[in-house]
């Protein structure tokens, strides 16, 4: 029996029980947990606070901050009380019309930004609007962490997954376009009749204040151009720095910190920037570092890995029925584990499979379904998920583990249905994708390491 592999799985069970027990605040469990990781990890060997460290994703960490940042400067111009209120008043604040124009605003915005920099531009607007119209913001909150995750599959820069399965597979913009787009738009009219049969209840909810409402000018909201203008220039240019980051070798994350320190500097050149640093939820921060230093626990004690060589036993005897266990497993277990860390230890299995001779492209495809479609299933399942869930905090009604399975869980379901679909209908189609390039080398260096560290431990 490996009492380390055993030791590290307890250790994840009992904080994430906890953490959807909901009787402790998730940030304070989690930070818990990740030392209890390291200590355990210190009394059977497997793991160290330098291995700790080395398991955070500091360009998850760094994205988030950038955005956040941007995003709070945003708030002290009154810009998303002038979205919210155009928002309102082209909606006639009826609550379904709401999710389908926010919905699909956000969908859009998945495609060409990563779902965590698209949620932490929409979120604050969508209180706003609810908060100004007294009406129930679940519903509408749930649909756009819902299908930011959903639209996020769609491109290559949609979703950070996405970019990792990628660059390990040689997947280009186009590949994702034409092999993903299509199952991610069926996918996305699903969600929306599923949201709409869940919630029915909530959407027949009157709004109030509509007379007020519709006397309102939004522009009056603005109550620094200055200040809205530099933002908005500064977004303009983290943007194109998105589209381009691999041309010129640099990390989302270092785009959204440069962006970040641009407008910090021309807006609060002078003044103490605490008031804006107040507005970063510092919480979501230290909840995925935590986050982070558990599953980086799993992987070096090995537990990840038995999980993933399961998941692709006997891929060269049934290659499709191979990637269908990929697709449901991977959703699963990305809906109980941030989808980065678990595409992080999945990816060198693919790509081991791969170097043997295995045509696995099909393999890489139902790992991008699975990833992003089970993100949807739990609260934690996704950065994105995770920022809604803590924004929903400054709301009346937050939105508890209870509501998340409600519709998130059915959402995964349906979305996943039509993936496997796709996947056994169209599987010829799926296994002929142009690869670009060999597998990264930085995977195929990772999975040494692994085994490494696996073979010191025994």
């Amino acid at each position: 029996m490996d009492y380390a592999l055993w030791a590290s799985v307890a250790v994840f069970v009992a904080t994430f029980g906890l953490i959807i027990a909901e009787k402790l605040h998730r940030t304070v469990i989690a930070f818990f947990g990740a030392i209890m990781m390291i200590i355990v990890g210190l009394i059977f060997g497997f793991y160290s606070p330098e291995k700790a460290m080395h398991a955070i994703d500091f360009n998850t960490i760094g994205l988030l901050l950038g955005m956040m940042t941007i995003v709070a400067i945003m708030e002290t111009t009154g810009a998303f009380q002038y979205l919210g209120i155009l928002a309102a008043k082209k909606t006639k604040g009826n609550p379904w019309l709401l999710v389908i124009a926010l919905g699909t605003v956000t969908t859009l915005l998945s495609l060409v930004l990563d779902n965590v920099t698209t949620i932490i531009l929409i979120v604050p607007i969508t209180i706003v609007v609810t908060r100004m119209l007294k009406i129930n913001p679940t519903p509408i909150l749930m649909a756009e962490a819902l299908l930011s995750d959903t639209g996020g599959v769609a491109t290559l820069v949609g979703d950070p997954p996405n970019i990792m399965i990628g660059s390990a597979a040689g997947f280009s913009f186009n590949d994702f376009l034409t092999h993903s787009l299509p199952v991610v738009l069926v996918a996305w009219f699903a969600t929306l009749v599923v949201l709409k049969l869940i919630y029915r209840k909530e959407m027949k909810q009157e709004p109030q204040n509509i007379d007020k409402l519709m006397k309102m000018d939004e522009r009056d909201a603005i109550t620094d151009m200055r200040t809205l203008k530099i933002v908005v220039g500064v977004l303009i240019l983290v943007v194109g720095l998105f589209f381009v980051h691999n041309i010129l070798h640099i990390e989302p994350s270092l785009v959204a910190l440069i962006g970040a320190a641009i407008a910090l500097i021309l807006v609060s050149p002078k003044k103490d920037p605490q008031k804006i640093f107040e507005k970063l939820e510092l919480s979501v921060l230290v909840f995925f570092a935590a986050l982070f230093v558990i599953v980086g626990g799993l992987e070096y004690s090995g537990a990840l890995d038995v999980v993933a060589e399961m998941l692709v036993s006997g891929a060269e005897s049934n290659i499709v029925m191979t990637a269908v266990i990929v697709l449901w497993m991977s959703a699963i277990l990305s809906a109980l584990v941030d989808n980065i860390p678990f595409t992080v230890a999945m990816i060198p299995v693919i790509a081991a499979l791969q170097a043997k001779g295995v045509d696995v492209n099909i393999l890489w495809w139902a790992l991008v379904f699975g990833v992003g479609f089970g993100g949807n299933g739990s609260p934690i399942g996704s950065t994105a998920n995770v920022i809604v869930v803590s924004k929903s905090e400054q709301t009346d009604t937050p939105i508890t583990l209870k509501d998340w399975l409600r519709s998130g869980t059915a959402v995964m379901v349906v979305t996943c249905i039509i993936a496997t679909i796709a996947i056994v209908t169209f599987s010829d189609f799926f296994n002929k994708t142009t690869m670009g390039q060999t597998v990264s080398a930085q995977y195929e260096e990772s999975d040494d390491v692994t085994h490494d560290n696996q073979s010191e431990h025994e």
